[in-house]
């Protein structure tokens, strides 16, 4: 059963919302409003009318106005209005389509104009709407895809870091905790002069997502090396340092096989390349200095180093956060960027509570 379309007639002569009322309710349900104030209300209710047969001379809010306010409020902004007016000059006229208006009706009416017109912008009004929730359906469901991917890259990352931390059972929670410390410094620093114009809000969402991936190399280090209980010889450190190599060409790799390059990854090859180089360029693969080292891998820097030391492995106890705190004040300007380490001793705090809140079942901050 198809249910007519809804008119609001709006005039303050009671004959003539009777005259209106006669001609379009045997089509439509017809609505009558004495005043604007009563237009508006009824225009702006769950049960807002199709269309809107709006008289201009009226006491107290003329219908001008009364159309200012529809187009004004994203309620009723879309209904169509049809002026039905005496006032026929130019002026007037022009006035009305100014406001918003789709048609402009002198009185005396003639019947058979009034049902086209209404006919005419109805069918326009439906048109309209048919586009406009097909458009919001495809925009949702670009929305869903595209969280559905973004879930499905999430998701990858995290089983590939994953994989990477069961080859060293000892690291336990430490790619959650050095995802949450690199944001947050990450955070902290946008506004700074050095920093601001690459640590955008996208950015920064790369960065928390490509940094669990800064050990990925560690898969293909020999487990004779990776578990080894006590210090590393000359040799084996040589192949525990390729694991930055490894780590990075692996990405490298996986986009050959996609046959593009993803700018999503293109921060996952900085840290995973580029987390153990030095400020003062002591540190590799490359012996990088300064700037020169991507700023995805010198936030990872202090973020690493500083869960390192606090964490218990193998070959070490625990550092306190104290005993870590004076290590990594140690290291400014020589280890890490200056600015970043100055961010890191200003956030201890919250570094301290990540730590606390990601803990290994044996970690001690």
């Amino acid at each position: 059963m198809s249910t007519k379309p809804v008119i609001l007639v709006v005039d303050d002569t009671p004959d003539k919302l009777t005259l209106m009322s006669d001609l379009l309710s045997e089509q439509y349900t017809v609505k009558v409003a004495p005043n604007g104030a009563r237009a508006l209300k009824i225009a702006q209710s769950d049960k807002a009318p199709d269309l809107i047969l709006l008289d201009v001379m009226m006491p107290e809010m003329d219908g001008y106005e009364v159309c200012r306010r529809l187009k004004a409020d994203p309620v009723s902004a879309e209904i169509p209005v049809i002026f039905l007016t005496a006032k026929a000059e130019r002026e007037d006229e022009q006035m009305g389509f100014d406001l918003g208006a789709v048609d402009y009706i002198t009185k005396p009416v003639s019947p058979p104009i009034v049902l086209a017109r209404v006919q005419t912008h109805l069918t326009l009004k439906a048109s309209a709407d048919f586009l406009r929730d097909q458009n919001a359906y495809l925009e949702r469901e670009v929305q869903r895809r595209t969280d559905e991917v973004q879930a499905l890259q999430d998701v990858t990352i995290l089983i590939m870091a994953s994989l990477a931390e069961t080859r060293d059972n000892e690291t336990g929670n430490h790619i959650l905790r050095t995802q949450h410390y690199v944001k947050l410094l990450a955070e902290y620093l946008a506004p700074h002069p050095r920093f601001a114009a690459t640590l955008t809000p996208r950015y920064i969402t790369q960065l928390f997502k490509s940094a669990p991936l800064h050990d990925i190399g560690k898969v293909g280090i020999p487990d004779r090396i990776l578990l080894k209980p006590g210090k590393l010889d000359v040799d084996e450190f040589e192949i525990m340092k390729t694991h930055t190599t490894l780590g990075r060409n692996a990405i490298v790799h996986a986009e050959q096989g996609l046959g593009v390059s993803v700018p999503f990854l293109q921060t996952a090859k900085e840290i995973c390349y580029s987390h153990q180089e030095k400020w003062d360029g002591s540190g590799y693969p490359e012996g990088l200095k300064g700037d020169a080292i991507p700023l995805s891998a010198r936030l990872m820097a202090v973020a690493d180093v500083y869960d390192a030391l606090i964490s218990r492995r193998a070959y070490k106890a625990p550092k306190t956060h104290e005993e870590a705190l004076a290590i990594m004040r140690e290291g400014r300007g020589s280890h890490f960027d200056a600015d970043i380490l100055d961010a890191f001793i200003t956030l201890q705090n919250e570094f301290r509570a990540i730590a606390a809140r990601y803990a290994d079942e044996e970690h001690a901050a």
